[in-house]
């Protein structure tokens, strides 16, 4: 095939509405992050659309380089659209083919590219248009596949599943998309028209588990006690869907009932027992026990403790070996070594946190666990101070900052009265002296209007040790 044609071929592919043309993967989002948060970090699994899956997983092997492996994967979107939608197959693997001639295309076998295109041509010439056609199964397409691989294109699913209900508005399929991309789009306060959404999915698509459980979430966000029978109702119809687990298990969890959440989660877990989100979410809920028995301190939890910190610690441990970098994953890890006092273990997850790229709240507020680590477990005040110091010198208002300035103060306070020459309570005062005039100027610059609202993170939920 000439230059000339190739460039015609590739003009014509560009028209196509597929994956290739969809732009899923963000600007500064790397492919190894895209698959991860498609396949593993992503709740919705979309079990019902599976030939959607096949299609972005053919997507991601084409760009791993893996071209066979790619079209096994369309091979099987084909079979699950004629299995799912035998009377919708045409137009159904519209996208599918555009996928196929893509992938070809890149394989520089431009006569296989060039016949996926015209067995889209044949489909949207019957629409009067040559590759690129106007049709709610198309928009549903996108709209399931935007919705799986996009973050911050809610708006954009949204507007695919409206394009597609103007169509056919009593189309279930069409309906959860909306519902999901209004849930996903309402998150806090929860508004009426996200409830109602959901709820008239649930009346068109009665066998709908997942969506009834976005919609027990979005009552329990409301202070409305029927979210419960909806996820049992969910959990019965679909007993093996990990999303349906997943989401059930966060519903538990926001109600303060730990132990069904977990149970849930670990039934999740025979289905993908080596994904790290899993294990993450299991061993945060078995530490959030282990602090609520810290928190009670009664004796008669105390034989118990032990277990739920060694739980916490094998789950956590195996997500950060899945999967490093998950958020808070290494601090908690510490913290619950610390408790446990296997001090070696909880210095090295500590240190690997401080490797981390950390926003300056979280920097903080590791400092702060850091700094009571030393002091109370390892008995060093001098690297408890340093720590507080470096927290305390991060410009960022938070209350991680306050506890380890108020800290700082109790510290020099304590030494200066035990010895009025002490260098280091000299240092600290002086240290916060100047911290100090520094708070006063940006509280007046504040009021001023010259300095911008920064929000307060707290510390509260993640701080470890105890207080002086």
């Amino acid at each position: 095939m000439s230059t000339a044609m190739e460039k015609s071929l590739e003009s014509r592919l560009q028209q196509l509405k597929c994956h290739f043309t969809w732009n899923l993967i963000a600007g500064d989002e790397s492919l190894d992050e895209f698959e991860d948060k498609v396949f593993n970090k992503d709740e919705f699994q979309n079990s019902e659309c599976k030939a959607t899956m096949c299609n972005i997983l053919a997507y991601v092997m084409h760009r791993r380089g893996q071209n066979k492996a790619a079209l096994e994967c369309l091979e099987k979107a084909e079979h699950f659209i004629q299995q799912q939608h035998p009377d919708q197959a045409e137009i159904r693997s519209v996208v599918t083919w555009g996928n196929y001639a893509w992938v070809y295309y890149h394989m520089d076998q431009l006569e296989k590219a060039q016949a996926y295109l015209d067995k889209v041509r044949q489909v949207c010439e019957k629409f009067s248009s040559p590759y690129r056609i106007e049709s709610p199964e198309l928009d549903c397409e996108e709209g399931w596949a935007r919705l799986k691989c996009t973050q911050n294109q809610n708006e954009r699913v949204k507007v695919c599943f409206e394009k597609a209900l103007e169509k056919d508005p009593k189309n279930p399929e069409f309906t959860s998309g909306w519902a999901i991309s209004n849930y996903r789009l309402d998150n806090w306060p929860a508004r009426q028209n996200a409830v109602d959404s959901l709820k008239q999915a649930i009346r068109l698509s009665p066998n709908s588990p997942y969506v009834k459980v976005l919609l027990a979430l979005k009552l329990e966000m409301m202070h409305e006690n029927q979210g419960k029978a909806l996820v049992e109702e969910a959990l019965r119809e679909a007993p093996g869907a990990t999303d349906v687990l997943r989401s059930a298990a966060k519903f538990y969890y926001k109600t303060h009932d730990e132990d069904r959440a977990i149970q849930l989660l670990r039934k999740a877990l025979e289905f993908l027992p080596n994904n790290a989100y899993m294990h993450y979410y299991i061993g945060c809920f078995y530490r959030s026990k282990v602090l609520q028995i810290g928190s009670t301190r009664e004796t008669a939890w105390d034989g118990n403790r032990e277990k739920l910190l060694e739980l916490a610690i094998k789950h956590l441990r195996k997500a950060e070996e899945t999967k490093e970098m998950l958020e808070h994953s290494c601090s908690y890890l510490a913290g619950l070594y610390a408790m446990a006092k296997q001090y070696e273990e909880a210095d090295y997850y500590f240190q690997k946190e401080f490797k981390k790229e950390l926003t300056p709240g979280l920097k903080q507020l590791l400092h702060l666990q850091y700094g009571n680590f030393q002091f109370f477990q390892m008995k060093c005040e001098d690297k408890a101070i340093h720590h507080y110091m470096e927290g305390v010198k991060i410009a960022q208002k938070t209350k991680p900052k306050e506890k380890m300035a108020s800290k700082l103060q109790r510290i020099a306070e304590r030494r200066h009265s035990e010895n009025k020459s002490d260098p280091m309570a000299l240092h600290i005062m002086a240290f916060l002296q100047e911290f100090n005039k520094e708070s006063q100027r940006a509280a007046k610059d504040s009021e001023r209007g010259l300095d911008s609202e920064r929000p307060v993170l707290s510390a509260s939920l993640h701080e470890e040790g105890n207080e002086e």
